[in-house]
């Protein structure tokens, strides 16, 4: 619905990224609270920071994404994150403290970085943030957002996999206090119509993980799907269902490597891909852009990154890409 503005996007950086020819680095996981990358060289500095906890390989991705786009553009990026809001609002101060040309940020939390961004607001410096908290963007000040719809992006999974035959829905959620992944299975319960139940499980913990869908599995015997919102999750919850001898199936939001193989063997049946590789790199070209013209994107709405499905018909277009921490 909101697809267009991707589209346009897309059409108005494409000359920027061909500035420079576009390596492959291997993401690399993130850790908390520590500077992750070296600042390339360039008069704007701008400052990533996430909710991304250690581990996660999901937001190598993004890293891999800000870099990109900061040599391309010769934008010094600096990369950090911290999955604990407060930690994380201590970030975004300590750059508004360097006087940064810009700052991306996720808002997975968004009330609890709220006065650190509003400081950013107040001292001239341009915010975008990505991935989480579109619906506070706006109204925190920042200039756009970048990312998905995550209610819209779960109602679409929850519709293809009553789709596909399932009747009843376990949705795994892997951080405790993210909106959008409550979001997400919202929009799952509405887009599958049927019975959802939600499971709280840690991203830092795989052992317990596979362990507690696996119990839940055994436990309730009617459950035939399962939504990861996680590809790491995703992979624990193929194996939990192998261990409890379940029928179940899994779908997940988000793509790595693994996920491609599962999706190519069967035992993932899609995966939603908000390609989050876009969600590092374009907030750094808006930011050069609104630098050099003045230009802004969006108009005051999101600049959609997905959702787009992978499964069978497509997944060997992307499999390289997830293989060099692209996808």
């Amino acid at each position: 619905m909101k697809s267009r503005l991707v589209i346009r996007a897309g059409v108005a950086l494409a000359g920027v990224a061909l500035l420079a020819a576009c390596s492959g680095p291997t993401g690399t996981n993130t850790s908390n609270t520590q500077n992750n990358s070296a600042p390339a060289s360039g008069d704007l500095k701008v400052a990533v920071i996430t909710h991304g906890t250690a581990g996660d390989a999901f937001w190598s991705v993004v890293k891999v994404g800000a870099e990109d786009a900061g040599k391309q553009l010769g934008v010094g990026v600096t990369y950090n994150s911290d999955g604990d809001p407060g930690a994380q609002a201590k970030l975004i101060d300590n750059a508004v403290s360097q006087k940064v040309g810009g700052i991306v940020v996720s808002m997975a939390n968004p009330d609890a970085l709220k006065t650190s961004i509003d400081n950013a607001v107040k001292a001239g410096i341009p915010v975008i943030t990505i991935n989480s908290g579109s619906a506070k963007s706006a109204e925190f000040g920042a200039m756009a957002h970048v990312g998905q719809e995550e209610s819209i992006a779960g109602e679409e999974a929850g519709k293809k996999l009553k789709a596909a035959g399932k009747t009843k829905l376990l949705c795994v959620i892997h951080e405790a206090g993210n909106s959008g992944l409550n979001q997400r299975c919202d929009g799952a319960r509405t887009g599958f119509g049927g019975a959802v139940e939600n499971l709280q499980v840690d991203i830092s913990n795989p052992t317990d993980i596979e362990a507690r869908i696996k119990a839940k599995l055994q436990s309730d015997t009617a459950v035939d799907g399962v939504l990861a919102l996680n590809p790491q999750v995703a992979v624990n919850a193929a194996s939990a269902i192998k261990g409890a001898g379940s029928k179940a199936q899994v779908a997940t939001f988000d793509l790595n490597a693994d996920v491609v193989g599962s999706i190519k063997s069967g035992e993932v049946l899609f995966a939603v891909d908000q390609q989050q590789y876009q969600q590092g790199y374009l907030p750094i070209v808006m930011l050069k852009l609104f630098k050099d013209n003045a230009n802004t994107l969006g108009g005051g709405k999101p600049v959609l990154t997905g959702p787009g499905f992978v499964d069978k018909s497509n997944v060997d277009k992307v499999a390289e890409y997830a293989k060099n921490g692209k996808r």
